[in-house]
């Protein structure tokens, strides 16, 4: 995941760990780490696009400006990191997965996410739907840093954060599976943090 270090100005606001909101093996930060599997790229809005390819071949493209025209959502969530934090009350803004797959016709049951700089993570695509996976560009009411994913990452955050790739670039709908970056090299398939789904075999 690359060496971990820390961004000013993400602190998010503190909240108590109640009692069954901390996955097991996990700790609560107030920080914000940086894990990345390679060097940050630097991709400008206006240069931004995503787009979303299901199983047949029919594509569908946004734009920065078409995607920050499409209706916003401003979800709260926890966030739990593979490698043992866990971040409470954390704020976004973004698109909800569900609006960019509106009227995409597809029988696809996996999606393959890839991002600029070559990162890729597989999650099924019930995961993306029924409001639990957003495109997101800002947190903490401030746009997204590079380091955090800037200008815009996928937030899944009921699966390890892994899966909440970082720079979004493109989604694949599949017909069958594929494995991602860290899935190839041992990480568990799934990432459910309340079964510590760390590593293949969890």
């Amino acid at each position: 995941m690359g060496v971990a270090n820390f961004s000013p100005g993400f602190h998010g606001r503190r909240r108590p760990v109640a009692t069954g909101l901390l996955p097991p093996g996990q700790y609560p930060t107030d920080g914000f780490p940086v894990l990345s599997a390679g060097p940050t790229p630097r991709v400008l809005p206006d240069a931004w696009e995503f787009s979303l390819t299901t199983e047949d071949g029919t594509r569908r493209t946004w734009s920065w400006a078409e995607l920050q025209a499409l209706p916003h959502a401003t979800p709260t969530v926890d966030i739990h990191c593979v490698t043992k934090w866990s971040k409470f009350g954390t704020s976004w803004e973004g698109v909800s997965f569900d609006t960019l797959l509106d009227g995409v016709e597809t029988a696809a049951p996996y999606a393959l996410v890839h991002s600029y700089g070559g990162y890729t993570t597989n999650l099924p695509l019930a995961d993306l739907r029924g409001g639990k996976a957003w495109i997101v560009f800002s947190f903490d009411g401030k746009p997204l840093d590079p380091e955090h994913g800037g200008p815009a990452r996928l937030l899944v955050p009921h699966l390890y954060f892994w899966k909440s790739a970082k720079w979004v670039r493109r989604v694949e709908l599949l017909t069958t599976e594929k494995k991602g970056f860290w899935e190839r090299v041992g990480y568990h398939n799934y990432g459910d943090p309340w079964r510590e789904q760390r590593y293949d075999g969890d």
